[in-house]
């Protein structure tokens, strides 16, 4: 089994690791953008035009699925990825966990790009999923850019600036950007109040990964032998690992558990 994952940068590592946990003996193929990242100042057909040529160049390794590892990719590109590429390889989208954080009753966060906030997208799930609940778009600033080159000072002043925004009563934050996940746990502590029960995140990674285990109709197997291979492409180019994603777990652990491509 193949599974292509694609982003503009490491925020497709969450949903990378999810996806080695669940099938250490998956073949994988990380197909990168450096050269035209960001995406998320790019107008939508920009975007979508640099997400297709990233997508096609997964596609030309014969993917048995295909996993869009960012949000902002998502909202604007999955019609087009999907017109392209199915019915011969499924596309997986990464939707905003919106729909379990709420279902904890709240009151909510959603942490996501500037771009994201206040979207007629995201308002959209909040009405689908969350009428009733007590909600709270935060905007951080500049935190993604902050994960991508795991520039510690930047990332901090990030976290701390959207947890400034976040009310004192939230019980749950969604963590609605994938770079967002690989800091999760300092987005926690940067939240927790004194006196309130602990904080709940949700994250997308472990749902796109078991979604896509679903759509080819594959099971788990975290007991498997770790024989999966790691491929990387950098805007089409055969490369490896960007060395920012080495600072966190999700990329230690791929670095560790994968063969060559």
């Amino acid at each position: 089994m193949k599974i292509a994952l694609m982003d503009s940068g490491i925020g497709l590592l969450a949903a990378t690791a999810a996806v080695r946990r669940l099938r250490p003996d998956a073949d994988l193929v990380l197909s990168l953008d450096p050269d035209g990242m960001p995406w998320g100042p790019r107008t939508p057909e920009d975007l979508t035009g640099r997400a297709l040529a990233v997508a096609e160049a997964a596609a030309a390794h014969r993917p048995d699925a295909l996993i869009i590892g960012c949000n902002t990719a998502t909202v604007h590109a999955l019609p087009t990825l999907r017109a392209r590429l199915e019915p011969g390889i499924p596309v997986v989208g990464t939707v905003p966990a919106i729909k379990p954080a709420a279902a904890g009753g709240g009151p909510v966060a959603i942490w996501a790009t500037p771009a994201t906030t206040g979207s007629p997208y995201q308002r959209g799930l909040i009405k689908d999923f969350a009428d009733g609940v007590p909600v709270t778009e935060v905007p951080c600033h500049g935190l993604a850019e902050a994960v991508e080159h795991a520039d510690e000072t930047a990332i901090d002043a990030a976290v701390a600036a959207a947890a400034a925004l976040t009310p004192d009563d939230v019980t749950t934050v969604v963590l609605g950007c994938t770079h967002y996940e690989l800091v999760a746990e300092r987005i926690r502590a940067a939240v927790r109040r004194p006196g309130f029960p602990p904080l709940v995140l949700h994250g997308s990674a472990g749902a796109v990964a078991a979604q896509a285990l679903r759509r080819l109709g594959e099971q788990p197997a975290p007991g498997a032998a770790a024989t999966g291979t790691l491929t990387v492409l950098l805007s089409g180019r055969e490369g490896t690992l960007p060395e920012a994603a080495l600072t966190y777990a999700e990329g230690r652990l791929l670095k560790a558990t994968s063969p060559a491509g």
